[in-house]
């Protein structure tokens, strides 16, 4: 078996071990470094596919911020899991519903004749040592599909101002800033001149 399969099949474990380990361990920290471990696998399988920038983002996006922000909460709020799968019971026949149709569908493609059997698809041809991954998808988002990601990055930008204008509540007693009264503040409303009598020194 060529050295290039044997790494596939080791991160391919790896990273089913990782993704079961994220809905089996108790521990949310747990859970969390699972998919990180997780997303390390699937980033050095895209590797072996010459899926550079792809790999690269995955690593700095979502295991450098997205995972570390989760741990980050995690740690702080210090959730307590357990009045959280109380009702864990009730909703059981419906993720039972959910995962033999998703069993049965990996089924019928798996069992499809003529899709993955050897010689169905065409192997494409090594990348010459010139060729770069990240220049190709660059002039394919800023050419072809520049619509669809001009309306991903306004869905995303309306996603942030949502989050903050949910999170920015008015609570009582608390202490917020206006800069526009800042501004037009003058300084006879900040500064009082106090003249005080001089005093000795003493043993003068």
């Amino acid at each position: 078996m060529p050295i290039y399969e044997i790494v596939f099949y080791v991160f391919s474990l790896v990273m089913l071990g990782g993704a079961v380990m994220v809905i089996t361990v108790r521990n949310p920290v747990y859970a969390a470094l699972s998919l990180v471990l997780t997303f390390f696998s699937a980033s050095a399988i895209w590797m072996l596919l010459e899926v550079e920038f792809l790999a690269i983002i995955l690593i700095l996006v979502y295991v450098g911020a997205v995972m570390v922000l989760f741990l980050f909460v995690v740690m702080m709020l210090d959730i307590n899991v357990d009045p959280l799968k109380e009702g864990f019971i009730r909703y059981l026949p419906a993720g039972i519903v959910v995962a033999l149709l998703m069993a049965g569908e990996l089924l019928v493609v798996m069992w499809s004749k003529g899709r993955f059997e050897a010689g169905s698809y065409p192997i494409p041809a090594a990348s010459p040592v010139e060729y770069s991954n990240t220049k190709a998808v660059g002039e394919l988002l800023f050419t072809e599909y520049l619509l669809a990601f001009e309306v991903a990055g306004i869905v995303l930008l309306v996603a942030i101002i949502a989050a903050v204008a949910l999170t920015l509540r008015q609570r009582p007693g608390g202490h917020r800033q206006n800069p526009s009264l800042q501004v037009r503040v003058q300084r006879d409303e900040r500064v009082r001149l106090v003249k005080m009598k001089p005093e000795p020194r003493q043993g003068s």
